[in-house]
């Protein structure tokens, strides 16, 4: 029974770090009136391309009415709590 859930608890960690998430830091603007903000939105089943990358939160970002100006770095690791603390209300928002 041990080995049934340890095998159990083997799997589910595996699949999960094959599904892992990729991290991207933005910047976007809204106009009329100027709007900027930093954020960081995961974008699921790991790192695409960087072009792949940057139009993906494009994507995102327009269909919540905002523009991507520039794409700050893309990675499959979990942001410090420095950058979570940065993006605030945009940390995963899109």
């Amino acid at each position: 029974m041990k080995t049934l859930a340890l095998t159990l608890l083997v799997s589910l960690a595996l699949a999960g770090a094959a599904r892992a998430d990729c991290f991207v830091e933005y910047k976007a603007k809204q106009d009329d009136p100027l709007r900027l903000h930093y954020g960081i939105l995961a974008l699921p089943g790991g790192c695409p391309s960087a072009p792949a990358a940057q139009d993906a939160a494009a994507r995102r970002l327009a269909a919540g009415g905002w523009t991507l100006l520039t794409v700050l770095g893309v990675s499959a690791e979990t942001p410090p709590d420095q950058k979570k603390a940065n993006a605030g209300d945009f940390y995963l928002r899109f």
